[in-house]
């Protein structure tokens, strides 16, 4: 999502930058230290105006943030409102700072993942066409209809994020996308998130998810892989690709190779990058790639995939 700094002329003519250039959806994160300005929710709502094919996404809200009812309102809203264009990404929370920040109990990770699934419970049952009875350990919701109802059938895409083993099978058994990422599980990023995105690493977390499914009587097809890419930069030349991944060596304090190694980096040529994709595809089942803030430095390799 473009940020608000230079102004909203600017912020409109980005988001139809953006959807010209063919990219599918647009992505909001939800943090409120930092600098982080944007609340995801009332922005998605005004790119709906601003927009008519992309798709919206919440990547991811933090359930303890808000309470699910009024989660359910606002996306169902917004997906009236966009004509059907909303995918939904929920997370635990697991930025200990926001939580200290606004005075917020920072539960044990157990808790704040079963409080998730309750969360997602409610959410869809909310989407439904019946009013919902819901009684948990977290919520209890007393025979609520969920107004409006969203366009798309029979919910809008839900999607959650994570890192650890437990919140990977969550997502593989209730999730519509699966978020692969690194494992945020402490609270701080006191190491790279890069260390934790290796080949072995997603391919035991793609395992997680599929399993879960499997496991939930579900087909692992029915999962779309998410992958937010760490470093994507399209470059001209080989010699282009080795400063990047120098500068982002030093910056990281991680070793080089292990960066170029990474599938959650992407440097290289458009011809390059389009084809690590599509073999990344073929290897995980990443078919959903969330490139960065850099709109028009990937827009030729954006260009280049659309419809493979």
């Amino acid at each position: 999502m473009p940020r608000l700094a230079a102004g909203m002329p600017a912020w409109r003519a980005a988001l139809g930058r953006i959807e010209d250039l063919g990219y599918s959806t647009i992505a909001i994160s939800d943090h409120f230290t930092q600098g982080w300005a944007m609340e995801p929710l009332v922005t998605l709502s005004a790119a709906a105006g601003e927009t008519q094919r992309m798709r919206l996404l919440t990547m991811v809200l933090g359930n303890d943030y808000r309470h699910p009812v009024l989660v359910h309102k606002a996306a169902a809203t917004i997906d009236v409102i966009s004509g059907g264009r909303v995918e939904l990404g929920l997370g635990a929370g697991w930025k200990l700072s926001e939580y200290e920040a606004a005075g917020m109990v920072y539960d044990p990770p157990g808790m704040r993942r079963e409080r998730l699934e309750e969360a997602v419970e409610v959410i869809r049952g909310l989407f439904g066409p019946e009013p919902l009875d819901f009684a948990g350990k977290h919520y209890r919701i007393s025979r609520l209809d969920g107004l409006p109802k969203p366009i798309q059938t029979p919910h809008p895409p839900i999607a959650i994020g994570g890192g650890g083993r437990r919140m990977l099978e969550l997502a593989g058994r209730i999730a519509d996308i699966a978020g692969v990422y690194a494992n945020l599980g402490r609270g701080t990023l006191a190491v790279h998130p890069v260390l934790d995105m290796s080949s072995e690493r997603l391919t035991e977390k793609v395992r997680f998810v599929r399993e879960a499914a499997t496991s939930a009587g579900r087909s692992p097809d029915d999962v779309e892989l998410e992958l937010s890419l760490l470093l994507c930069r399209v470059v001209r030349s080989r010699s282009d690709a080795l400063t990047v991944l120098e500068r982002a060596a030093t910056s990281w304090s991680v070793p080089r190779q292990t960066i170029e190694e990474s599938p959650a980096v992407l440097v290289g040529t458009v011809e390059q990058c389009a084809e690590l994709l599509v073999e990344r595809r073929e290897r995980y089942g990443f078919s959903y790639i969330h490139v960065g803030s850099d709109f028009e430095n990937a827009a030729e390799m954006v260009a280049r995939l659309a419809g493979r």
